[in-house]
């Protein structure tokens, strides 16, 4: 018994001890900084512990869900819920929850997500409205493009340092390059998937190569003409190729060694409105997929560049601004406007 009692104890301050790390963390998260030192010095937990951003409000409306199930079925949710399964952090379970399926959580759809209150930590300003952003794969960089024909390019963990309190460092600026090459405002941007190159579209027709490795570069060291507005761009995942949505209704296919110009010859009839407001390839290059100022979506395959699948009219009457693919590449998303909507198993080997 005295056995039973004690492996409880220790549970029980486990237990403790995670939900404590938890809600230091998500203090933390969301700016709330004094209250996170006082919790931590109250639970003597480290404040910089660390935590997956929003994880405490997950597991709560996970469990608030689950409570809110089994009341409406007539059964109290604390003979079938244990706090510390549901938390997940390799507690012995308890048996009893063995009947408990998240899947049975009711699907809230249409209902809109209420965020926590943010607070501006920095800002940079452009001299014109900013038109796109775009984070590096790695995840380490983020670069925006304005109307004022400029490039600015952040570093994130610069960034996250501003966030932190008492900085010592002295003054951080997380913009560490400003590029200034083109003489149109810039509609889009890209990373090169494995080298330290950034890509950009404007208006002046053009797609401009940075190296952002160097410091002093303040010029484009590459540049492609093209013959349209360039409208977007994405890169080819080997970094070989890239793609070049433009007023034209055809994607320009490049080689980024040859600059040499692609035209897929196996296209569908598109009319004189079929401007590519984006392009993007899916994270293998298997397909690519096209948003139109035609109100069409078109999926591509990436190898043959014929058009395996058209969506027109895909808003109405609306065009269609933005496109792109899931993570698992089994859906595609785009966008008018002020609307999100799924085209659902795209059903295309990818």
């Amino acid at each position: 018994m005295e056995g039973n009692n004690l492996e409880k104890t220790l549970q029980e301050g486990n237990l403790f001890r995670q939900l404590n790390c938890l809600i230091v963390a998500h203090l933390r998260h969301h700016n709330l900084t004094q209250a996170a030192r006082a919790v931590a010095s109250a639970t003597m937990t480290p404040l910089d512990v660390e935590a997956p951003p929003n994880k405490l409000l997950e597991l709560v409306a996970k469990g608030i869900a689950v409570e809110k199930d089994e009341t409406l079925r007539g059964v109290l949710s604390s003979t079938l819920f244990d706090l510390g399964t549901a938390l997940g952090y390799g507690l012995n379970p308890d048996p009893r929850v063995s009947s408990v399926d998240f899947s049975a959580v009711q699907d809230t759809k249409g209902s809109s997500k209420s965020f926590p209150k943010h607070e501006t930590r920095h800002l940079s300003e452009h001299k014109n409205i900013a038109r796109c952003a775009r984070f590096s794969p790695d995840g380490k960089f983020v670069a925006t493009g304005s109307a004022d024909t400029s490039i600015k390019l952040f570093e994130i963990s610069k960034i996250k340092q501003m966030m932190l309190p008492d900085s010592k460092e002295g003054p951080v600026r997380p913009v560490i390059r400003t590029f200034y090459d083109h003489v149109q405002p810039i509609n889009d941007l890209d990373f090169h998937p494995q080298s330290t190159v950034l890509i950009s579209g404007a208006k002046d027709n053009t797609i401009k190569f940075f190296d952002f490795s160097k410091a002093t570069a303040k010029r484009a060291f590459r540049v492609i003409q093209d013959t349209h507005n360039v409208r977007s761009v994405s890169f080819h995942p080997s970094g070989d190729f890239l793609l070049a949505g433009t007023d034209h209704s055809i994607a320009h296919l490049y080689d980024v060694n040859t600059f040499q110009c692609y035209l897929s010859a196996n296209t569908p009839e598109i009319g004189v409105n079929g401007a590519i407001n984006q392009v993007r390839y899916s994270s293998t290059g298997g397909m690519y997929v096209t948003a139109s100022k035609d109100g069409a979506i078109r999926l591509w395959d990436g190898v043959s560049a014929s058009c395996v699948r058209a969506i027109a009219d895909a808003h109405g009457t609306a065009e269609a601004t933005s496109a792109c693919f899931t993570k698992d590449q089994r859906c595609g998303c785009f966008t008018q406007w002020d609307v999100l909507q799924f085209i659902n198993e795209i059903g295309y080997k990818l």
